[in-house]
């Protein structure tokens, strides 16, 4: 009977912690950091997706830092990153393509 008790708990515990795994892993918003010109230029999909499409979709955000790469983030409800990708080769259908695959919907129109 100790085992049995000593068991349910350990599964009990199991099953919390693999639920609270689940919850950091849950995707809440996205934002893209990259630098607003420089790299950008070069990139004009990119930079279209970025600047056109992007505020177009709920729950993300451009983030502009100096000199940097473009780079997708998505993260969690404590804005900690569940995943990261480089836009650098993408497309800017793949940049929404990949949005929407994680559940990114375009916002409502306002009346």
């Amino acid at each position: 009977m100790k085992i049995c008790a000593s068991l349910l708990i350990s599964c009990i515990a199991f099953l919390a912690l693999a639920n609270a795994e689940a919850a950091n892993t849950k995707i809440a918003r996205a934002r893209v950091e990259s630098c607003p010109s420089c790299k950008l230029n070069r990139l004009p999909e990119v930079k279209a997706f970025i600047y056109e499409d992007l505020p177009k979709y709920d729950n993300t955000e451009f983030k502009k830092i100096q000199g940097a790469p473009p780079v997708l983030l998505f993260l969690n409800d404590a804005d900690e990153i569940v995943e990261q990708h480089s836009l650098e080769k993408f497309s800017r259908q793949e940049c929404n393509n990949l949005l929407k695959s994680k559940g990114f919907n375009i916002k409502d129109k306002e009346l």
